[in-house]
């Protein structure tokens, strides 16, 4: 079904000359001066090549090593001399998983707290441009900001600053332990210090992006995965209130609760529970302040040990927990009762997502759907007798398809406005590889217009021109709000009557109203009500 403004094979072509033409306007400008901007505690220089100027590696907060190590990000020393801002910084302690759609490009480490910016070449304080934040996902576990696909320079090529940030990962950035919450150094500030990190990240943009040409009171928060949910924990947490105008959230699940621990409790499991076994293995036997001085002495490998995508830790590890302060309900919770961030939201997943599950046996409609499995097998019915592929689809639509829909809803429905999407363009190349739609996380060099870094020299005009359509949709939405613009076709506004979508579909097409897996959805929405 292509209703809603589809666009025609004939037209893609043009899209992308309309889009780069777009571009090129705002990269023709004169050579650049020397590329320094004044932060509130010293001079920072980075570099300019193509019309984009970019500063990479500038510390947001001290090394959190030693006796930082898991306390609330503090404040950076200031310092005299301009610093040299043209490398990454290191991405955070981790172990890195060999299939990473995302590779790494510095060594891993705890000092890790950078963040990197681009802006179209000449901009100036004056032009207040709209500023997007980017978190990166890899399950609370693994990446960073040095990957490839991350490059911001074609979304800042669109008149856009963009800003991507380093936050700490596994047990360096959620644990607690007994002699954490004895000491409490930072005044109740324990256990979430990725998502601390987050937070003091944004704080950064709101002191310093008006130097870069920024507007501190137009910035979106974006993230894929875990950075999609780290963008639902910003929405919903307290502490992150006002520091951002609009978000956005790539594959970040958010219908299930995802289980987030109490930080202590009387009964039950609790982080601190969590953090006291992993001490204990690792040889730490008391809890006082002597053990807290005995786990800050580990070794970084020690304490990454076993943490990772594909890795099964010997010792338990947690993610993000309920903490009292910048998490004090789960974030499902939140959003469900509508006393998130009252800011206009777009949300979405993928055709393929992570669809690995166990085995179920018999007849699956039954099985999973109860009396509601004669509605899901006419739903379904595409799957035929492909039980393989129909289990993969359920668990993709429970995990991630259908929860987009679900925010977008829980933001209608609070009087926010919110937009629906889903990518499942596949790229020509991987045509023959990613037969059920686009996977997890394989929409991100879309976004941010970065095919080439993935696929070299295998990219087709039509790819480049879905990208540029899909980035200049984001674009438009973080400069006012509404994905809609010129040249492409509209998209109609999220509302629980019509359930609408911003399709991307595999053949190349765009609509922006009928979702053709409506049926689909409903039936799930209706499985995860009941559970609930």
């Amino acid at each position: 079904m292509h209703t809603g403004g589809s666009w025609p094979r004939e037209k893609q072509i043009m899209m992308k000359n309309v889009l780069i033409a777009a571009s090129a306007a705002i990269a023709m400008v004169s050579p650049a001066a020397a590329q320094i901007a004044k932060l509130d505690v010293g001079e920072v220089e980075g570099a300019t090549a193509d019309g984009i100027s970019s500063w990479k590696g500038i510390p947001y907060a001290k090394a959190p090593v030693d006796e930082l190590r898991w306390r609330a990000p503090q404040s950076v020393e200031p310092w005299q001399e301009v610093r040299q801002a043209t490398a990454f910084g290191n991405d955070c302690m981790q172990n890195e998983w060999e299939f990473d759609a995302a590779p790494l490009r510095t060594t891993p480490s705890e000092d890790c707290l950078y963040l990197n910016v681009w802006r179209p070449e000449r901009t100036s304080a004056e032009d207040r441009l709209p500023v997007i934040v980017w978190i990166h996902g890899g399950g609370f576990v693994s990446g960073g900001t040095s990957p490839a696909i991350y490059d911001g320079a074609e979304l800042a090529r669109q008149g856009v600053i963009l800003v991507s940030v380093n936050y700490r990962l596994g047990r360096f950035g959620f644990f607690a332990h007994p002699a954490l919450s004895a000491a409490n150094e930072d005044n109740g500030l324990l256990g979430n210090y990725g998502f601390l990190d987050q937070i003091e990240a944004l704080r950064w943009v709101q002191r310093n992006v008006t130097s870069f040409g920024g507007d501190p009171n137009n910035v979106t928060i974006m993230g894929e995965s875990a950075g999609g949910f780290s963008v639902q924990a910003l929405m919903t947490s307290p502490m992150a209130r006002g520091l951002f105008d609009k978000a956005i959230i790539m594959s970040g699940g958010g219908r299930r609760a995802r289980g987030e621990l109490p930080l202590s409790s009387n009964a039950g499991a609790d982080a601190e529970e969590a953090g006291a076994e992993f001490a204990q293995w690792a040889g730490v036997q008391s809890e006082n302040s002597t053990a807290l001085a005995a786990l800050r002495a580990l070794p970084a490998e020690k304490v990454v040990d076993g943490v990772g995508l594909g890795l099964t830790p010997e010792a338990p590890a947690t993610g993000p927990m309920l903490d009292g302060m910048v998490l004090v309900h789960p974030v499902q919770q939140v959003l469900g009762s509508g006393n998130a961030a009252a800011v206009p939201v777009m949300v979405g997943a993928n055709t393929a997502e992570n669809g690995a599950g166990p085995a179920i046996e018999g007849d699956l409609f039954t099985r999973i759907f109860d009396e509601g499995a004669p509605q899901a097998r006419d739903a379904y019915a595409d799957f035929g007798h492909d039980s393989e592929a129909l289990l993969s689809a359920i668990y993709s639509d429970a995990r991630m398809v259908e929860p987009a829909r679900y925010i977008a809803q829980a933001m209608t429905r609070s009087g926010q406005v919110a937009w629906h999407y889903r990518a499942g363009y596949v790229p020509h190349t991987m045509r023959e590889e990613w037969l059920t739609g686009l996977p997890h996380a394989r929409d991100i060099p879309f976004f941010f217009r970065t095919l080439d870094a993935v696929f070299p020299g295998a990219t087709t005009e039509t790819d480049q021109a879905i990208s540029n359509a899909m980035s200049a949709y984001f674009v438009n939405f973080a400069k006012a709000g509404n994905p809609n613009g010129d040249g492409l076709p509209t998209v109609a506004r999220y509302n629980d009557a019509e359930r609408p979508v911003l399709l991307f579909a595999p053949d190349g097409y765009i609509s922006g109203a009928d979702d053709p897996w409506r049926d689909r959805l409903d039936v799930v929405e209706i499985l995860v009500d009941a559970e609930s």
